[in-house]
């Protein structure tokens, strides 16, 4: 359903002391996935069924900030989404891209400054 959270995502620069942290508190398991450039990404599962995501801070915003969760909202069109977010006093932080195998997601910020990613899942995705 567009307009909803179906992701949520920590940002690190240690994952493994923070998926080791969230094994043991949530008996979650991890998976890692090598991405290239953006090095590795792991998938928390907790009885086979993927819940969160883990990744390496790759951008200027996340290289200049504590770790953080990030949450991303369902939408049908993130460029459409992207062209209003200015106009209504937020912030693109990261452009439109494209992930393999995933959808087009970016990373904006509400005019008070908190941020969200936008995301327009491959069709076989959430």
């Amino acid at each position: 359903m567009p307009a909803t959270i179906i992701w949520n995502e920590l940002v690190t620069s240690n994952q493994n002391q923070s998926g080791e942290f969230f094994n043991k508190l949530l008996g979650w398991e991890c998976t890692e996935i090598h991405t290239g450039q953006h090095g590795t990404y792991t998938l928390f599962r907790k009885d086979d069924v993927e819940v969160a995501g883990m990744m390496n801070p790759v951008s200027d915003y996340s290289q200049n900030r504590p770790p953080f969760w990030i949450a991303y909202i369902k939408v049908d069109d993130v460029d459409a989404h992207v062209s209003k977010v200015e106009k209504l006093g937020g912030k693109v932080i990261a452009s439109p891209e494209d992930i393999p195998n995933v959808g087009r997601v970016c990373m904006i910020s509400d005019p008070s400054g908190a941020p969200i990613c936008l995301m327009a899942p491959i069709p076989s995705q959430k």
